[in-house]
């Protein structure tokens, strides 16, 4: 197998794409696409965006200390790069892609009622690391959609066809191949076939 060397870059990909909403301190909200988010704590829970400063949302998330992270789905693909390419200080995205504003409960950014999850978050840290400033915050409060859930309330998010970023494209993402675990369980059922 042979590799080209590359300089070096972001290729850690795919990554989710997320539609972040945030307000300012008079109530104006925005909603802007962010692929550079991930989980960074368990306990407390924690999440990174990562925003360039010249962003029309980014004074936001500096003047109020919070966002809600929207997981987005295939349906929403039109939605995620429409809110990626256009900005808030030129138009109304929320207007302009017919999404639904709903109140959170601890921050003043809304939530987007037509994604599956919703990440109410707080910043606690700042990075300044170049291009983007990384926003660590707190997860406050997790919503959920209940079209996902099946009857013992597990949630099911593959089902929603979670939408990814890589390269330049979006994609969908759903089929279950295992758990976690899958490696240790399918070398397990396999050494029980031959003994």
């Amino acid at each position: 197998m042979s590799k080209q060397v590359w300089k070096p870059g972001n290729m850690l990909y795919p990554l989710p794409a997320v539609l972040v909403s945030v307000a300012d301190r008079e109530g104006n909200a925005n909603l802007f696409t962010v692929a550079w988010t991930g989980t960074i704590c368990s306990d407390p829970p924690m999440v990174s965006i990562s925003v360039r400063p010249e962003r029309y949302s980014y004074h936001m998330i500096e003047e109020t200390g919070e966002f809600v992270i929207n997981l987005t789905t295939g349906d929403l693909a039109y939605a995620t790069d429409y809110c990626g390419v256009k900005s808030g200080r030129d138009v109304d995205k929320w207007q302009e892609m017919k999404l639904t504003p709903v109140p959170a409960e601890h921050v003043g950014a809304p939530l987007v009622a037509e994604s599956p999850v919703n990440l109410e978050c707080r910043v606690t840290q700042k990075l300044e690391l170049g291009t983007h400033h990384m926003f660590l915050a707190k997860v406050l409060s997790v919503h959920a959609d209940e079209q996902y859930m099946d009857e013992n309330g597990r949630f099911h998010l593959n089902s929603a066809k979670p939408l990814v970023y890589s390269h330049g494209r979006y994609l969908t993402v759903g089929e279950e191949i295992g758990k976690f675990g899958y490696s240790v369980q399918k070398k397990r059922k396999q050494g029980t076939g031959k003994n």
